[in-house]
């Protein structure tokens, strides 16, 4: 264990002196046509810390997404009652900036609850989106939209999205908390008799609606490859819809099996999940280079897995993956940024500094 440790350690020093490299090249890279965004984009790879992205470098016939970003950062991310965060807690200070406890959404650690990105930046007039690769009522999208004590209160949650008028876009799986409810209601009905446009599949979306919700699963998305290019096109359509905004807008991606993959010791399943999230960023960062007016910043809420990188014969000639828990770490993680204000984003900073700096920038 502690030479797992040690490893993970070395492992992170490393490409942290590969990020400050990084970090000094020209921020022009991207040609800006104000000096404060019109658009927000947040990504963020559950369960993904340096190893993770490492991981997808050395995997990648092409130059990932990661070392396009020309500002780079490091994130602390423990919680209100742990050294180590889980989803809840980790999502929750990203999207309201307060440290809240373990297993808890959308409040702080005494159950108030606060005001996520999302909401605020709705307030201000932008349209606002969600997405994820998992139901769109786990704990890290949940925490933009819903207020609850307990993350597994799905039900609940999903109420709070049926309720929410701060967002105009949702997309993931977790349809049957939404339509198999104890209480009888079918919220897919309440929210498409209130202006929702609801659909199961990516396919015939019509982009220029304003409210669209889109549950291609009764429980979690498939895993990649199974569900193809589900993130990346459904990324593409959250941008054309949100777009059309003049006021801007405020989309939240996830890539939400990377955690799982890592939870399970499968590197396979976990270098699939991060080539996926890679090309998804890769079509933002697309996006945000021709638009000059949006602010990308991908992070994560937490490592998962303990993963470390290491040859197990001692010759430096293999390179072998190994997981030294089926739980969280309390690693740093990484924080990548592009576009007007991604100067506020180098350094180590706390997860709850995120959505300050991204207020600040606007």
């Amino acid at each position: 264990m502690k030479k797992y440790i040690l490893l993970s350690v070395l492992s992170t020093l490393t490409i942290l002196l590969s990020y400050s490299c990084n970090s000094t090249k020209d921020s022009s890279s991207y040609k800006s046509n104000s000096q404060k965004p019109t658009n927000i984009i947040l990504m963020i790879g559950d369960g993904m810390s340096t190893p993770q992205v490492y991981a997808a470098m050395l995997t990648s016939e092409n130059t990932t997404s990661f070392e396009r970003f020309p500002i780079t950062g490091l994130v602390k991310t423990y919680s209100k009652s742990h050294k180590i965060t889980d989803s809840a807690a980790g999502g929750t200070a990203i999207a309201t900036g307060h440290k809240t406890n373990n297993g808890m959404i959308g409040m702080n650690s005494d159950s108030i609850p606060v005001p996520s990105i999302l909401e605020t930046l709705s307030e201000k007039g932008m349209k606002t989106g969600v997405i994820a690769t998992s139901y769109i009522t786990h704990a890290t999208p949940a925490s933009f939209v819903a207020k609850n004590i307990n993350r597994n209160n799905y039900e609940e949650i999903a109420m709070d999205f049926a309720k929410s008028d701060k967002v105009d876009l949702l997309i993931g799986g977790g349809k049957k908390h939404f339509t198999e409810r104890k209480d009888g209601i079918n919220l897919i009905k309440k929210m498409t008799s209130e202006g929702w446009n609801y659909y199961d599949t990516l396919i015939n979306t019509d982009v220029n609606e304003d409210k669209i919700m889109i549950l291609a699963s009764d429980g979690h998305l498939p895993s990649y490859p199974s569900r193809g290019e589900f993130l990346p096109d459904a990324t593409v359509l959250a941008l054309e819809n949100l777009s059309k905004s003049k006021s801007g807008f405020f989309l939240m991606v996830e890539g939400s099996q990377i955690d799982f993959a890592a939870h399970d010791s499968d590197s396979t399943y976990l270098v699939n999940e991060m080539h996926d999230f890679d090309n998804t960023i890769n079509k933002v960062l697309d996006f945000a280079e021709k638009d000059g007016n949006t602010l990308v910043i991908v992070t994560a809420d937490h490592e998962t897995g303990g993963l470390t990188m290491i040859d197990p014969n001692g010759s430096y000639t293999e390179t072998s993956f190994k997981f030294s828990t089926g739980s969280h770490s309390p690693l740093l993680v990484p924080i990548f940024a592009f576009g007007p204000g991604s100067e506020n984003f180098s350094g180590i900073m706390d997860n709850t500094d995120i959505i300050k700096t991204i207020l600040k920038t606007l």
